[in-house]
């Protein structure tokens, strides 16, 4: 099994078990939370804009548990137990693609289902004018700034992940500048 596979299965990783407010009830292992167990867990979103209003996606490691190899949020991962959504935001954006001086702007918060996971998704954006950021290629194959028409041609093709999906035609509602 390889590495990254194999930590989407930790049982050393422990992530809060929270209600729809996000008030912890509980705690579990990644391997819990992702085998199918239903126990809703917080995860945090950061979609990254440009100055052109370009969003910038990245392509999910082939080795990645969940969704290898398509397209979504710039940023995205876990809260661990024992830290909050900010914490997490700042931390998963450093190691994903190396943004550590950004001001997060809340947007969305909502549960996402899928066959392998429950999770509590706290969703925001930030502007930059960061043009190539610094990939962490254990999590990530590849990463771009996409103009919004060539997001919405590839929606509904296989080639982003459902979730991305889901919360990008949320954000089109919500965000003046996507239109």
């Amino acid at each position: 099994m390889n590495k990254i596979l194999a930590e989407d299965l930790s049982d050393k990783e422990i992530f809060p078990i929270v209600d729809t407010q996000g008030k912890i009830i509980g705690k579990a292992t990644r391997r819990q939370c992702h085998s199918g167990s239903r126990l809703l867990h917080p995860v945090v979103h950061l979609h990254v804009f440009n100055d052109k209003g370009e969003i910038f996606l990245q392509k999910r490691s082939l080795h990645k548990f969940i969704q290898p190899g398509k397209w979504d949020t710039a940023v995205g991962g876990h809260v661990d137990y024992g830290e909050n959504v900010e914490q997490a935001l700042r931390r998963e954006a450093g190691e994903e693609i190396g943004l550590s001086d950004f001001t997060p702007h809340a947007m969305l918060h909502y549960v996402y289902d899928s066959k392998t996971e429950r999770e509590l998704v706290n969703t925001f954006y930030t502007i930059t004018t960061v043009k190539n950021f610094k990939l962490n290629h254990d999590e990530v194959d590849d990463g771009r700034y996409w103009n919004i028409q060539e997001v919405k041609e590839v929606v509904g093709r296989g080639v982003l992940t459902p979730n991305f999906e889901e919360e990008f035609n949320m954000m089109l509602n919500r965000l003046n500048f996507l239109k």
